[in-house]
């Protein structure tokens, strides 16, 4: 029964949530929490609902890296705490979780796809030439498409 109630709340927490009331949805994940204690998914948007809403960096951190540990393999878990690093201006530890993130998760396409959207680049083919330079522009784009023929992430 209490675990009905705990999913109840959590679908509830994550509506508002979505709809930029993370202030209320605090509280519903705080409810499902009470009513079911192992499950990291309550923790970790729990926890974003926190740094959303209150900008408590710390305590949301902590908040989705303890269910990150209590469940490596769940992608949702990376990005809820890379958004938490975003949010807090820590875009390096927020490109290291997604990178992470890929390691556990067999290369899922939303952490890669999280990866662009933080603006994530390769470096330049070239380091030692400046980035907008022709040679480090073409030889760019040939690796980009050999590592999209050979099915890398690209």
């Amino acid at each position: 029964m209490s675990e009905s109630v705990a999913v109840k709340e959590f679908r509830e927490g994550l509506t508002l949530l979505a709809n930029g009331y993370a202030g209320k949805a605090m509280s519903h994940f705080a409810r499902a929490r009470q009513l079911d204690r192992n499950n990291p998914f309550y923790l970790s948007y729990q926890g974003l609902a926190l740094a959303a809403a209150e900008q408590k960096w710390d305590e949301a951190e902590e908040l989705c890296y303890t269910a990150l540990r209590m469940h490596r393999t769940q992608v949702e878990l990376y990005l809820n705490l890379a958004e938490v690093y975003r949010l807090a201006g820590k875009k390096p530890d927020a490109v290291e979780t997604l990178t992470t993130g890929l390691q556990f998760t067999k290369r899922d396409p939303r952490l890669a796809q999280a990866l662009r959207k933080l603006g994530m680049r390769r470096p330049p083919v070239l380091g030692f030439l400046d980035r907008q330079s022709f040679l480090n522009k073409e030889l760019g784009r040939l690796r980009h498409r050999l590592l999209k023929t050979v099915g890398r992430d690209v």
